[in-house]
């Protein structure tokens, strides 16, 4: 029988949690949610969780220096033309401006806390 999994969360690592926490809320629209040891953000349908880089935590230490694996995380959004243009305002760093990758996917990619790279994408219902 195969393994069926479905998502539970993200954990990042921040040397300011709280900013990165502000960021999410007032960039993306996320909901900040106080935790023990970290900051949760309801970001979506899904729980970014945000841990200091110190601190000691047998369940999950900070990762070595320096830290690889991630290469972004992406999600979607409606009317993309119209969200960057948004959050354009609000001074957000693009690494990619909106495009059309694809009939019917258009992308960008910005740069989010901690130089996280970040991907809003549109698709179009027919091309799912």
């Amino acid at each position: 029988m195969p393994v069926v999994v479905t998502w539970d969360h993200v954990h990042l690592r921040s040397p300011d949690p709280e900013a990165t926490a502000a960021w999410l809320r007032d960039i993306l629209g996320g909901e900040i949610v106080q935790a023990p040891g970290r900051i949760d953000v309801n970001l979506g349908g899904a729980k970014i969780f945000i841990a200091p880089l110190e601190g000691h935590n047998a369940v999950s230490p900070p990762p070595p220096h320096p830290h690889q694996g991630l290469d972004h995380f992406g999600l979607t959004v409606k009317d993309i033309d119209a969200v960057a243009a948004e959050i354009k305002a609000k001074g957000v760093t693009f690494t990619r401006e909106p495009t059309t990758i694809r009939p019917g996917v258009r992308i960008c990619f910005i740069r989010g806390p901690e130089g996280i790279s970040i991907e809003l994408l549109e698709r179009d219902k027919k091309y799912a």
